[in-house]
């Protein structure tokens, strides 16, 4: 009788558990997973940061919509977590097989899941820019906090996209996915210089 197949679910593992996981070269989780558990942990900040608005300012149905989406995000990061996982398995199986032809049409679905990383992470920059006009003043710090989470999980999940398309044949689509990347990333960091500015105005 064969053997059952074991599926491994990352995002239900402790802390500790989930971090050696992500030391061992020999894992199926890789960096889209880890960018993935900065971003819900930067929704967690801004979530925080939105439920604090929603207290001192209860009829600011702004702040009520970013606490919605804040923790509509947070729930998606985690989600993010595994399908990174999953998304990788094509590649992973071409590179066991060697075989060159899959490999390069792999390669490019191997890396949604950072993709969407950076794209949910730089909506959430502008989220946290638009609260932070309205945020306490002591609830700021959190916004600043979560920025900080927000960027480095877009900077992690950036090298990882270009690591990936550096091996790709095709100069054209290297160089693309350099440059769209070099412009999301400038217009994320002047987005959450915006917000860390403000949270240090307040400390």
């Amino acid at each position: 009788m064969a053997e059952g197949i074991k599926i491994e679910i990352f995002k239900l593992k402790n802390a500790d558990e989930l971090t050696k996981a992500l030391a061992d070269p020999e894992a199926r989780i890789d960096t889209g997973s880890a960018a993935a558990m900065n971003a819900a942990l930067a929704m967690s900040l801004l979530e925080r940061a939105a439920a604090h608005t929603v207290n001192a300012l209860p009829e600011n149905e702004r702040a009520a919509y970013i606490f919605r989406n804040a923790e509509i995000l947070r729930t998606y990061m985690v989600h993010l977590i595994d399908e990174d996982v999953k998304s990788r398995g094509p590649l992973r199986k071409a590179l066991l097989e060697r075989d060159e032809r899959r490999i390069e049409a792999t390669r490019q679905p191997a890396v949604a899941i950072p993709g969407e990383v950076i794209n949910m992470m730089s909506q959430a920059l502008e989220l946290g820019a638009e609260l932070a006009g309205f945020c306490p003043k002591d609830a700021l710090h959190y916004l600043g906090e979560s920025a900080e989470f927000s960027l480095s999980a877009i900077r992690a999940a950036r090298l990882f996209i270009l690591d990936m398309s550096d091996k790709c044949s095709d100069d054209t689509y290297r160089y693309i996915v350099r440059r769209e990347n070099e412009i999301t990333l400038k217009a994320c960091e002047e987005c959450a210089a915006k917000v860390i500015a403000a949270a240090e105005a307040a400390v």
